[in-house]
């Protein structure tokens, strides 16, 4: 199979997704009159100007049907605990395979929690919870150093966020100080106390959860700290008979029976991981997620019209780098070797509703991130 031919074949554009269609309170400008062109498969002089490097060696048939069957087995264990919710679980999934954080926002008893530690116990890995407050110090996150008089010499106790799973429930009710703590564990996988570096465990992931409909108490999260999330869930209510599966999981106290099925090891993380880097982008794709990061902050090919009206801030460079390596978190567990367009579109809206900063207009008019972020895809022609 040719990737490159397979890619582009493979990758027709959803009609809904270039419609951008958006809702009642949405943002939806007719794009511009002219048409692009028709877009050109890759030729083979930009094939050999790609030169991958020795570790993006192709991967072989073994090694899809290997992580085939391990996503297979984690999404299974997920689903023992948390009913419905297929967004959380790809959300989840996909982060965790792209070895980045997801923040999650919901109204409280939407199973943010449970999902949390479902994800840490599929996998095996040590899990801590972070209970966030205003008076919460880094000290109490990161670790600190108690004074021995045995010894008259002072020893480091690690703190909670040392493990591979690590649950900050309601991190917006934590002071900034702490969150600049944070920072440091989430960009740089490792801790300062001291004066000592200590690394954090491997693989290391954090699980974020916040309400938006409360106010006492709580702090706005930095763009600087939003930024360093992978995705940003917003959690929805279940449908009514999901809503009468979990009264029945509850009844049936399955919620504390022993998971049935085996775990995948930390090791197993780590191959998908390396995988996942291996997952192959053309560079028809490449220009695309380009193309669709620039027009979020009012350029790229097909600039729309009053878009600065809406947002002030687009995506960074940092977002391309996200929506390329969750593409190919998606491509991966979807077996195939190779992205299409549909894996850069499938998770949009995580990867890019908390990387839109809106005006006061904007949010004066309830626009939803959302729909601007339909809008940039339904102008970007697809490769």
């Amino acid at each position: 199979m040719n990737p490159q031919r397979s890619a582009h074949e493979a990758g027709r554009p959803d009609e809904a997704a270039d419609r951008g269609a958006a809702g009642p309170s949405g943002w939806n400008p007719q794009p511009p009159p002219a048409q692009p062109p028709p877009a050109q498969p890759p030729t083979q002089h930009a094939q050999q100007n790609t030169d991958p490097a020795p570790e993006n060696a192709p991967i072989s048939e073994t090694e899809i049907q290997r992580a085939t069957s391990l996503v297979q087995r984690a999404i299974t264990i997920f689903g023992e605990r948390v009913i419905g919710q297929e967004g959380l679980r790809t959300a989840l999934i996909s982060t965790l395979l792209s070895g980045g954080h997801v923040l999650l926002e919901s109204v409280p008893g939407l199973a943010k929690t449970t999902a949390a530690s479902t994800l840490a116990a599929s996998v095996s890995g040590s899990f801590h919870r972070i209970q966030c407050t205003p008076d919460l110090m880094p000290n109490d996150i990161v670790g600190t150093q108690i004074f021995n008089y045995s010894t008259n010499d002072f020893s480091t106790q690690l703190g909670p966020v040392h493990a591979n799973f690590v649950l900050l429930d309601e991190i917006n009710r934590s002071s900034a100080k702490t969150q600049s703590a944070m920072l440091e564990a989430m960009q740089e996988r490792q801790t300062s106390i001291g004066g000592e570096i200590y690394p954090l465990p491997t693989p290391f992931m954090t699980l974020a959860t916040q309400n938006p409909i409360e106010e006492e108490g709580t702090y706005v999260l930095p763009e600087a700290q939003m930024d360093r999330f992978l995705m940003k869930e917003v959690l929805t209510y279940p449908t009514p008979s999901e809503e009468v599966d979990i009264l029945e999981l509850t009844s049936s106290k399955a919620y504390r029976q022993p998971i049935e099925h085996q775990p995948i090891t930390l090791e197993d993380v780590l191959f998908l991981q390396e995988l996942v880097g291996r997952v192959y982008v053309d560079l028809s794709i490449r220009q695309y997620i380009v193309a669709l990061i620039n027009t979020t902050r009012g350029g790229g090919p097909r600039p729309l019209p009053n878009f600065n009206q809406h947002v002030r801030v687009g995506a960074s460079p940092r977002g391309g780098i996200a929506l390329m390596r969750v593409a190919q978190a998606v491509a991966l567990q979807e077996g195939r070797t190779y992205v299409v367009p549909d894996d850069v579109k499938k998770l949009r809206h995580p990867v890019l509703r908390h990387r839109l900063v809106r005006t006061y207009d904007a949010l004066a008019n309830n626009v939803a991130p959302e729909s601007l972020i339909d809008a940039v895809f339904a102008t970007v022609p697809t490769p």
